[in-house]
């Protein structure tokens, strides 16, 4: 699309001058299937689609952050939280921000390839200021926080006023911007369920063919049903192609 094209239909691309910038590498990303980040890919249309229901369901009911987790670890969540992120970066006038709220183990940075040190725990721990930890890989009107830096004590950090002000202030800092946070899965550790009162809605990812349905049940009833968006079912192949369902 031309710098003309764009300004016609009114293409908001904000400028991150106090943000550190990096370069991806498409080989890595192909390689780690963040198939959105490449519009000619066919399964890239799928998150499109899933984009679209989600936008359309947070339109309604208001809000703009989205806990992104699973029943169990190994079911996609976070695969699906980057390639949503990157889906909604691309609408008119929205921008996204992905924040990797697994304290534990920071895997975002990882899928896109970046050699970061300066994680979440930056912020929660030593108040690093918020610009300091922030990315832009150099995709329109996307940014992320994720790194190396880990910890153990993840519940107390996640549960704790400082991030509850962070949630707060990214929520109402743009009001163009949906923020995206990637959470441990909820039956495997206190993570998610402390963190979900500070989000307006939930996505859960659910693994075809390996997660129970009374696991996902389980999962589902530590959370508000009126919170729940729905259910992505994260299929067994390769390309880990999702599809979109009710709440069960």
């Amino acid at each position: 699309m031309t710098p003309k094209e764009k300004d016609r239909i009114g293409w908001a691309s904000p400028h991150f001058t106090e943000t550190r910038s990096v370069k991806l590498s498409p080989k890595l990303l192909a390689r780690n299937r963040c198939v959105s980040a490449f519009p000619a890919r066919t399964e890239g249309e799928v998150y499109k689609v899933l984009r679209t229901q989600i936008l359309q369901r947070m339109r309604r009911g208001g809000g703009n952050t989205v806990m992104v987790t699973s029943a169990h670890p190994g079911e996609g969540k976070t695969l699906t939280a980057i390639n949503l992120s990157l889906t909604v970066a691309k609408e008119f006038q929205q921008t996204a921000l992905l924040v990797d709220c697994d304290l534990r183990c920071q895997d975002v940075h990882r899928y896109l390839g970046i050699d970061n040190e300066r994680s979440l725990v930056d912020y929660l721990v030593d108040d690093m200021p918020v610009r300091d930890i922030l990315v832009w890989p150099e995709i329109e009107k996307l940014t992320f926080i994720s790194g190396a830096r880990t910890i153990q004590d993840s519940s107390e950090l996640l549960g704790s006023p400082r991030m509850q002000d962070l949630v707060t202030e990214m929520k109402n800092r743009y009001p163009d911007r949906y923020v995206f946070f990637d959470v441990p899965p909820v039956l495997s550790s206190a993570d998610a369920l402390t963190f979900s009162p500070f989000v307006d809605h939930i996505l859960m990812v659910v693994k075809a063919g390996e997660t129970s349905m009374q696991d996902v049940k389980k999962a589902l009833s530590f959370f508000p049903p009126e919170k729940v968006l729905g259910l992505v079912l994260n299929r067994k192949n390769d390309e880990k192609v999702p599809a979109y369902g009710q709440k069960v």
